[in-house]
């Protein structure tokens, strides 16, 4: 498996799970998760994290990926989340991973965005400020895109030097291609490829379904941030919009993925981020796939 990149296969659909960087999130002191489990009794977190491994005390930082999909249908060529772009100095190698698979940003028909959280926008647009996949329609919910233009001023609840960034990036990296968006709800954006409400995260949150010969594939974006939220759903994130409404679209679509035995590729886990969610009682776990041999 290269570092930068992981191809696989939904059916006849040929996939490429492709990195943007990498990020670290620190963590306060003595609760090194609070980011991610926010809401989560000190004691309970302190015994889920030693059972992961993971030491309450000297654990100072969570390294995420960042990753965009490619899915080539046959017929067109799509990316879902463009990265984060210029925001760290790990981050903005999409474009030069995708050309190393031999993509250049003219190829692609559609770019999916899940939501409008800056590691996901980030690379919408190029350095002169211009759509970086100039012939691609951009698809993101009209709920979301309507939040953080007209919305989020007043209803975004978080402390308020995070709530300006948030809101300027996304509005730095939305409005230069009004031209070139399609403001859907759930829909097949393609034959085999759709969208599936999921908010809570942000309040216009979309998963992308893939479907073809009978497999599946889930994208789930930022349903699920950690793979503790698996065992533990009810602990959300001190950045999600909505904290009730996450839990619960946690539960169905885990529960759906897992009755249904679907992949699913999740943003945030270890990289290439793709595997199984596995019922364990009335929660789930994680099952990576196999990137090796």
């Amino acid at each position: 498996m290269s570092n930068e990149s992981f191809p696989f296969k939904v059916g006849t659909f040929r996939c490429i799970v492709v990195k943007d960087g990498i990020h670290a999130y620190p963590y306060p002191a003595q609760n090194v998760f609070i980011n991610f489990f926010v809401n989560a009794p000190k004691e309970d977190l302190e015994q889920t994290l030693r059972q992961h491994g993971l030491s309450p005390e000297g654990w100072k930082e969570y390294v995420s990926p960042y990753v965009s999909l490619v899915i080539n249908t046959g017929d067109e060529l799509i990316l879902v989340d463009t990265g984060a772009g210029a925001m760290a100095p790990t981050t903005g190698k999409l474009i030069q991973n995708l050309q190393s698979e031999g993509l250049a940003p003219e190829d692609f028909d559609k770019v999916i965005l899940t939501h409008a959280h800056p590691d996901h926008i980030g690379g919408n647009l190029d350095s002169q400020g211009k759509p970086a996949f100039p012939n691609a329609r951009y698809v993101i919910s009209k709920t979301e895109w309507d939040f953080w233009m007209h919305k989020a001023d007043a209803e975004l609840k978080i402390p308020e030097e995070a709530k300006k960034r948030q809101i300027n990036v996304a509005r730095y990296n939305l409005l230069p291609i009004k031209d070139q968006v399609d403001l859907v709800g759930e829909t097949e954006v393609v034959p085999g490829i759709s969208l599936i409400e999921a908010s809570g995260h942000t309040l216009g949150q979309m998963v992308v379904a893939v479907t073809s010969l009978g497999e599946k594939l889930l994208c789930l974006s930022d349903t699920v941030l950690h793979p503790i939220h698996l065992e533990r759903p009810e602990w959300y994130s001190s950045v999600e919009v909505a904290p009730q409404k996450i839990v619960s679209t946690r539960q169905k679509l885990l529960s759906k993925v897992a009755s249904d035995k679907t992949l699913v590729q999740v943003f945030h886990f270890p990289f290439p981020g793709l595997g199984y969610i596995v019922q364990k009682g009335e929660r789930w776990q994680w099952q990576p796939i196999e990137t090796t041999g």
